[in-house]
């Protein structure tokens, strides 16, 4: 092979983790590649919750001006990551088979769920406060943001009763603990546990090996879920939780969007035939925006705006 894939990665363990898998899958296909570590936005402000930020694609936004500017020639991402929006001349190029999706809390022993008194979590999202919120009115929520060591770092050092985390990035980092409950209640982030390689739209080369290592049900899945946040017009400023599972020829979808204290809540559930899941995820939105979800969406606009 002619040219050396350049691929792009945030400096954190887990994105270097799964900048390597995607190095690793193109070297077994025979290509040459070579890893280009950045630092994101979102790695260095470490002091404000995401939602202050107001920046979409916060982790993806350093790597992406550096393939526009000719550094590299991927870049690999956690999915749930990406805004559902690409920048011009950037593409999907593959979605790798996706990995667990939930999420589950790491706790300092887990008896506080079975009391009514007090407690305090820590979350740098807003999709999982509400919904912790939603089921514990009673507890506390904090903002928690780094990467998943610095987080986990965080929790030792706080008087925090847990934090939570999706599942997927403490296992592929080997941090899992034993005892972490697995919130199976909890709806996770559109697209989470899966991973998107990108590349510019007129490479063909970078493309085309690329487009080997593509999983479908994994794009079709997480297309589901991200056409579900697009048209609800989330990014990372809703509580907004999505989930489709492929099986036995069949899509199953869950769908849910949280005010930002967690007390309401509107949810949608749709199995459909996989030959008919052509823009479910869509369909299902604009079911909840009309199930009362659009005046919530303002609502929740406004108190950000408030915030800021």
């Amino acid at each position: 092979m002619s040219k050396i894939i350049r691929i792009g990665t945030r400096d954190s363990e887990l994105a270097l983790w799964q900048a390597t898998t995607v190095q690793e899958k193109l070297e077994k296909l025979g290509y040459d590649t070579t890893l280009v570590p950045t630092k994101s936005m979102g790695d260095q402000v470490l002091d404000k919750p995401l939602y202050e930020l107001g920046v979409t694609g916060i982790f993806t936004k350093a790597l992406d001006v550096a393939m526009l500017q000719g550094q590299i020639d991927i870049a690999v991402h956690s999915m749930k990551d990406v805004p559902t929006q690409l920048p011009k001349s950037i593409v999907q190029a593959a979605v790798l088979e996706r990995a667990i999706t939930h999420d589950i809390l790491v706790h300092k022993g887990s008896s506080f769920l079975e009391s009514s008194g007090p407690a305090t979590i820590a979350t740098g999202s807003l999709r999982r406060k509400a919904q912790w919120l939603n089921r514990y009115p009673n507890h506390q929520v904090v903002d928690l943001r780094g990467n998943v060591n610095t987080r986990l770092i965080k929790l030792i050092e706080n008087d925090w009763q847990g934090a939570i985390f999706a599942q997927a990035g403490l296992e592929r980092i080997k941090l899992l603990p034993k005892d972490a409950i697995y919130l199976d209640w909890m709806i996770p982030a559109p697209a989470q546990g899966a991973m998107l390689v990108v590349a510019m739209e007129k490479d063909k080369f970078t493309r085309d090996a690329l487009a080997k290592l593509n999983d479908p049900n994994s794009e079709l899945a997480t297309k589901i879920e991200r056409d579900f946040l697009r048209t609800l017009e989330g990014g990372c400023t809703a509580p907004i939780g999505a989930l489709a599972q492929i099986k036995d020829q069949k899509v199953f979808f869950e769908g849910v969007v949280f005010s930002l204290d967690g007390k309401q809540k509107i949810d949608i559930k749709k199995e459909v035939k996989l030959a008919e899941a052509k823009g479910l995820g869509e369909t299902c939105a604009k079911e909840v925006l009309a199930k009362g979800g659009d005046k919530l969406m303002q609502q929740i606009r406004n108190e950000n705006s408030a915030l800021h």
